[in-house]
């Protein structure tokens, strides 16, 4: 790996060499192929390959450093040895070629060496950032500046962006995992009308005032997770249902406050929905299953865990709508006590049913399940059942794992 590593950094950041062939440098396959079929060659190669390749000649050296090879970078595998240095050197040689740069993981860069990259890559569509912790509100400003088709920025772990960062990044369109608040919601409800993919995860700042900005704003949404984010009501479901009618993906585990009115309301605007993460919104009922079974049909991933007040009739409902026959495949109902052998019965003609999750369906028994894979034979059912009388122990010892769980 530390060879790897010193190509990596050696080869970058060698200057051109003067001339495309030297007289040494006759070897067959350069006199034989074009320059042009040596590049096209050359571009299936990865970053290690093209590095080991430019120590060949001279010849070479200029082909696999040659911009059009660099158009997607990976240097996660090199983060602990990644300086500004590099990524300075990196943008010179690829230029305008680059398109996609990950430097997740690379503490050691800061806002100069991509202020340099801005400028000298500005074709740059997607960046990941993550962890990053030396970079501030200075690099989304020679961002904003220099590459205005960028559209991918993964910004998580970046400790010192504040809210002011995302105002001029205006052709954003999937922003993943950052910890924003409700000012820079703000500027990206105002100043990103492309965004379709937002990621505030576990955000325990951000309130229904910033997300209905967002709603209101970005219109094109298609993916959007706000799990963890404690403080939401149906006000911002609403706003979702109201503004977002591509909205295809939805996660909002453990925000509490959700009811079935902000559902219905999604629901009935929503309708390109594909998958629905509503683990502990434990204040939803049979209410929102019936409204997903008749306005969503496009539902394939639907997880209701820990959504304690779903019964059986919820599930009949879900089982006879349009998504069911040839749409759903994984629903998890692990933790819903009130669901029994019947909701099993009502599941039998999902046919691209794939994963069903039952653990602590206390309701549930092993033979409601052999019923179900006689229908579906290729399910995968995860649940896991108390023994009648718990065996006991042998010789007065403790035991070291428990008996009373068996895995299907």
């Amino acid at each position: 790996h530390f060879v790897l590593h010193t190509l990596l950094l050696h080869f970058i950041r060698l200057p051109h060499p003067d001339g495309m062939f030297s007289n040494g440098d006759e070897a067959v396959i350069n006199r034989k192929l074009p320059k042009e079929l040596l590049l096209r060659i050359f571009s299936f190669l990865d970053v290690v390959t093209l590095c080991r390749c430019a120590q060949v000649s001279r010849a070479w050296n200029i082909l696999a450093l040659d911009g059009s090879n660099w158009q997607q970078i990976d240097l996660f595998d090199f983060q602990r040895d990644i300086e500004g240095r590099v990524v300075e050197n990196i943008s010179k040689r690829s230029g305008g070629f680059l398109r996609k740069l990950s430097l997740r993981g690379c503490l050691g860069v800061g806002d100069s060496a991509l202020r340099t990259f801005a400028q000298n890559c500005r074709n740059i569509e997607v960046l990941s950032l993550n962890g990053c912790t030396k970079i501030t509100d200075a690099t989304c400003t020679s961002l904003s500046k220099f590459c205005p088709k960028l559209k991918h920025l993964d910004l998580a772990s970046c400790t010192s962006i504040t809210n002011l960062s995302l105002k001029a990044l205006r052709h954003l369109r999937y922003l993943p995992q950052c910890g924003l608040e409700d000012e820079a919601l703000k500027h990206v409800g105002t100043h990103c009308p492309e965004l379709v993919t937002l990621n505030l995860q576990t955000c325990s700042q951000v309130t229904d005032e910033g997300l209905i900005t967002v709603c209101r704003g970005c219109h094109r949404l298609q993916s959007f997770c706000v799990s963890g984010c404690t403080n939401i009501t149906d006000a911002m479901l609403n706003a979702l249902g109201q503004n977002c009618p591509h909205l295809r993906i939805l996660e909002v585990a453990r925000c509490s406050q959700l009811t079935d009115v902000g559902f219905t309301a999604l629901a009935r605007n929503c309708h390109e929905l594909e998958k629905m993460d509503l683990e502990e919104c434990v204040q939803i009922t049979d209410s929102t299953l019936i409204q997903l079974s008749v306005h969503c049909p496009r539902l394939q991933v639907l997880s209701l865990s820990h959504c304690e007040l779903i019964t059986d009739d919820g599930i009949r409902h879900l089982g006879s709508g349009p998504c069911a026959h040839d749409r759903l495949e994984v629903l998890e109902l692990d933790n819903c006590p009130l669901v029994t052998d019947a909701s099993l019965e009502h599941l039998k003609s999902c046919h691209s049913l794939d994963r069903i999750e039952l653990y602590d369906c206390q309701q549930i028994t092993r033979a409601g399940i052999k019923r179900l894979r006689t229908h579906l034979p290729n399910i995968k059912v995860h649940a896991y059942f108390a023994p009648v009388t718990p065996p006991p122990s042998v010789g007065g010892s403790r035991q070291r794992f428990c008996r009373c769980c068996i895995l299907l």
